[in-house]
């Protein structure tokens, strides 16, 4: 689950692992599309007529998931973060509960199903809330580049940072520091919020925060293997910001900390 830890303090962003609590509020995430984003915005929500839960407004605890959505419209993706009163929440854990579609009519004003509970090929988290007025939009965070594609030369892109709670709140003081690993001389960062959640490997997940950054990349290499021969020295030849792929996971490496502002914390819980 990923919640911004420094933005509206007053509304628990609680782990996707745990049950909500009843009449508490929470954030959530929904994926949409930009023109869509824009229409609930002014609008608000409309229930999907229907669904894995029935009628409902289609949420998640966790932002990975809502990143996903539209399945069929990569190109146009939104996030719309929001803040929900769940009421009376009802845990639906599996395909064929005898409540799967009908809770609302059992008194329910929420719908949970439960990460890696089989429902959902994803296993991720997923929330359905039966009235609009329970959610309130906090804002929209913008689409960033498929983390599969090598950033485009001068482009201001969204990046993550994995690092301990401490250091995160030094980096938002001082800014970035270089560190030497694989592409040589750096800052190290991820358009991938999976991979950055994994940093530092050797600290507890609890203990874990995430940069979320704004990244103007300049000149961009793509080192594609081990061994290629500018590897560790791409910024002698004018580069800016290297990017390497490995088991479907992006990485980027920039040289110039100037060129990374923090825009806030966020932190797998």
């Amino acid at each position: 689950m990923w919640a911004e830890s420094d933005l509206y303090p007053g509304v628990p962003c609680l782990q996707s692992t745990t049950e909500p609590v009843n009449g508490n509020v929470y954030r959530m995430y929904h994926g949409t599309t930009e023109k869509a984003a824009a229409q609930i915005k002014i609008h608000g929500f409309k229930p999907s007529a229907g669904g894995m839960l029935g009628r409902g407004i289609y949420l998640s605890r966790d932002l990975n998931k809502a990143s996903r959505y539209p399945l069929d419209n990569p190109s146009e993706r939104v996030v719309i973060r929001v803040k929900v009163n769940v009421g009376r929440v009802k845990k639906i854990d599996c395909q064929g509960h005898p409540l799967q579609k009908t809770w609302h009519d059992h008194g329910y004003d929420t719908a949970w199903c439960p990460p890696n509970c089989r429902m959902v090929p994803s296993g991720l988290e997923e929330d359905c809330v039966w009235d609009p007025n329970r959610i309130t939009i906090i804002d929209v965070i913008p689409p960033s580049l498929q983390s599969s594609e090598k950033p485009v030369e001068g482009k201001v892109y969204t990046m993550f940072y994995g690092t301990t709670k401490e250091d995160a709140e030094k980096i938002k003081a001082c800014g970035f520091c270089k560190s030497d690993g694989m592409l040589g001389h750096g800052v190290y960062l991820s358009r991938d919020v999976e991979k950055a959640s994994k940093y530092p490997m050797h600290v507890p997940n609890q203990q874990r925060s995430v940069l979320r950054v704004k990244v103007n990349v300049g000149k961009v290499i793509q080192i594609d293997y081990q061994g290629q021969p500018m590897q560790k020295n791409w910024h002698d030849y004018g580069f800016d910001t290297a990017c390497f792929f490995a088991s479907g996971l992006e990485q980027d490496c920039v040289w110039n900390p100037k060129a990374i502002t923090v825009i806030d914390v966020i932190r797998p819980i």
